[in-house]
């Protein structure tokens, strides 16, 4: 696979502004245009065109080209910014034929309809959606709220330069979302080219690491530790769940691995999920003679190999 050096193909330097990129576009399309060029490579220059400036004119795009640097090589990895999702629309306003195998390696193949700033003139739509990724809380998830969140966001400054910029939002959170739902923010996408309405940014949930549990869907998992004793003979537990502390019954002859299901227990929704009780016995360690001896007697008195079956 070829790089593509879309500046180059523009004209332009790595730290040119929006006006300029632009200007060098308009220049350059008109210029090979297929309707109205002479040149041999017209549709060729032309299709090249537009896909540099489908990168070049986005600051999320832009950026996540910018961050393979200058020595890319054929196979190194793709490193997009922290937060970057590849689920850009593309605006493929540059006419017929699909983007290069470069392109399609770093965005994806997959674009929007025609518009945007096609030859002949700047169009009315809606903005192009941003997309970032947030971390809460299972106990957020599970209750719900509202949480600040700050974004790094990348964008056109007044000079048409592309900077950085902090944004601070205050996001609900939905009661029972479930990780890798998104939440959509009306208007806080990219602004709509020609006056148009603004896109939304939609922020991908994921949870935070869980010092009790963890989440399958909308099904919680805990492993709970129990005494030889409680295993062998039953007993009725406290166990912690989202919701508070539960009495939850463990059977007689308990075993490690043994799955017990508090219905409902799990994250909440129309159809709320189940929290699984994973038992894990306990051998309570030697630290004196007498309780080495009271494991010797246990062993005298049951007789009990654990292995049997197994043909050893």
């Amino acid at each position: 696979m070829e790089y593509r050096d879309y500046y180059e193909i523009l004209g332009v330097d790595r730290n040119a502004s929006q006006d300029e990129i632009k200007a060098a576009y308009r220049k350059l399309a008109r210029k090979y245009h297929p309707d109205v060029s002479q040149e041999a490579d017209a549709e060729v220059r032309f299709k090249e065109l537009g896909e540099a400036y489908e990168v070049l004119k986005d600051p999320e795009k832009r950026a996540a080209y910018d961050s393979l640097g200058a020595n890319w090589k054929e196979g190194q990895n793709f490193r997009p910014p922290p937060g970057w999702d590849s689920g850009f629309e593309f605006s493929g306003g540059f006419g017929g034929g699909g983007f290069s195998d470069f392109f399609e390696s770093l965005f994806g193949a997959g674009f929007g309809g025609p518009g945007g700033a096609g030859f002949g003139g700047a169009q009315v739509h809606k903005g192009r959606d941003h997309h970032a990724r947030i971390q809460i809380s299972l106990e957020e998830a599970y209750a719900g709220g509202t949480r600040q969140v700050r974004l790094s966001v990348p964008q056109y400054d007044a000079s048409g330069h592309l900077v950085e910029r902090q944004r601070t939002l205050d996001v609900k959170v939905p009661r029972g979302i479930a990780e890798g739902q998104k939440i959509r923010l009306g208007g806080q996408g990219e602004a709509g080219p020609g006056g148009g309405p603004n896109g939304d940014l939609l922020l991908e949930v994921s949870f935070a690491p869980h010092t009790l549990y963890k989440v399958e869907g909308k099904d919680i998992h805990l492993t709970l530790p129990i005494s030889p004793w409680e295993a062998a003979l039953g007993a009725q537990l406290k166990v912690p769940t989202l919701a508070g502390a539960v009495d939850l019954k463990i059977p007689a002859g308990s075993q490690s691995g043994q799955k017990l299901r508090l219905k409902g227990r799990g994250l909440p929704g129309k159809t709320p999920g189940d929290q699984f009780v994973v038992l894990q016995v306990k051998t309570p360690p030697v630290h004196s003679e007498q309780e080495r001896h009271f494991y010797e007697q246990m062993q005298q008195q049951f007789q009990y190999d654990p292995r049997a079956g197994m043909g050893l």
